[in-house]
């Protein structure tokens, strides 16, 4: 916590929560109470309209939201203010999670994705609070990790009343792992059914109504990888010297590294923290804000998302795609394999593997107005299809609670 701290201070704060210490009464018990755990935005932000439709459909249940990351933390205030406890998931040790169980006192805990940590899993078992995992993934990647640990896998396997997993060839890795088929359900990804934030929609469009000029968002961008983007996006401004950059990186402390990468290279850019205008003369608008990503798709033309040319998996496609943009990212998608394949099938989608490539399928796309148009339909008639997992796995919920009554 305290080397995290160094590039973000909010990880000096509320220590004791990592451990399991609160303060007295902190926790509401005058009704069952249902602990959604997200590790971080991304996963929150695709559980929000399962969070909400438990919430009408369960008005005698307590909502508790845990998180790891302190961008998770930030966004469960802004999106559910007092209408759900929040805490940080303590870490993993006996101590704290004896120390969390008790003092939360689930009755059922929501894992979302894949955080599978042996104390959590047999502390809340051994406590008779039923463990479901919703929304599940497991990557080509983390199911080779995970078989090295065959035996404590299937353990903790075991302990879940069902899983939820989101593409077949995701149930297949939990099936070799251990998992019964009687526990296992395939329901597709929520991510699909993510909300469209519409002020942050029409802020988008109007911004782009306003500037007039092409735009390419190279959205969630990991460490080493702006580098590769702005070599890409110096070839195109020799074609397009009006193009608008706008560059987001995926953590909040590396915002400063980035400005400072802008700076060597001497790019006039803007922030977007410091609220001033995007004007002609600014090359890049440098996205240092957080929850504000439909912002920043909706007013490009263009979506390149991150962490596909570093090898870390790719972050959200269904995003952009959501929004009616042409997606183009690099070759490192395991985090979202099976939705990338959805999107290349539909023509939606293009994958580059390094600089010159980008630029080179960017340009395409910003010259040829009617393919974007083409890409963007296929994109959200894709995402349109696959609706519908938050209702299938909101079902599990109830027909859990049902089961222990």
């Amino acid at each position: 916590m305290w080397w995290r701290s160094l590039k973000d201070s909010r990880y000096r704060q509320r220590w004791s929560e990592r451990l399991a210490f609160y303060p007295k009464n902190q926790f509401n018990h005058s009704k069952p109470v249902i602990v959604f755990h997200a590790v971080s935005v991304g996963e929150l932000h695709a559980a929000v309209p399962l969070i909400r439709s438990c919430q009408e459909a369960l008005p005698d249940w307590t909502f508790t939201l845990t998180t790891t990351t302190v961008t998770g933390s930030a966004r469960v205030k802004e999106i559910f203010g007092n209408s759900v406890q929040h805490c940080y998931m303590p870490y993993d040790t006996p101590g704290s999670i004896r120390r969390f169980l008790r003092a939360v006192k689930p009755r059922m805990l929501v894992i979302l994705e894949t955080e599978l940590w042996p104390n959590l899993l047999f502390y809340s078992a051994q406590q008779h609070c039923q463990l479901l995992l919703l929304n599940a993934r497991l990557s080509d990647k983390s199911f080779l990790n995970y078989r090295k640990y065959a035996k404590l896998t299937s353990s903790m396997l075991l302990s879940f009343h069902c899983v939820a997993a989101q593409f077949e060839q995701d149930a297949e890795h939990f099936r070799f792992l251990g998992l019964p088929e009687k526990n296992l359900h395939v329901t597709g990804t929520m991510k699909f059914d993510q909300e469209i934030d519409q002020e942050q929609q029409e802020a988008g469009l109007a911004m782009k109504k306003e500037l007039q000029r092409p735009i390419l968002v190279a959205g969630s961008t990991r460490e080493g990888e702006e580098q590769k983007v702005l070599q890409a996006f110096k070839i195109l401004l020799a074609a397009l010297p009006e193009l608008l950059l706008i560059l987001v990186p995926r953590h909040p402390d590396r915002f400063d590294e980035v400005a400072k990468l802008l700076n060597k290279q001497a790019y006039k850019y803007v922030l977007r923290s410091s609220g001033e205008d995007v004007s002609i003369e600014k090359q890049i608008l440098l996205g240092d804000s957080l929850g504000e990503m439909q912002f920043y798709f909706a007013s490009a033309d263009v979506a390149f998302v991150g962490g596909s040319l570093v090898n870390t998996g790719c972050q959200n496609i269904i995003e952009p795609a959501a929004l009616g943009l042409p997606v183009i990212t690099g070759p490192s998608l395991f985090n979202f394999q099976a939705v990338s394949e959805l999107l290349l099938q539909a023509s939606a989608m293009l994958v580059v593997n390094d600089a010159n490539e980008l630029a080179e399928k960017a340009l395409l796309l910003l010259q040829d107005k009617e393919r974007r148009k083409n890409m963007a339909n296929a994109a959200r008639a894709t995402i349109k299809s696959n609706r519908g997992a938050t209702d299938r796995q909101k079902q599990l919920i109830l027909e859990a609670i049902h089961s222990d009554q």
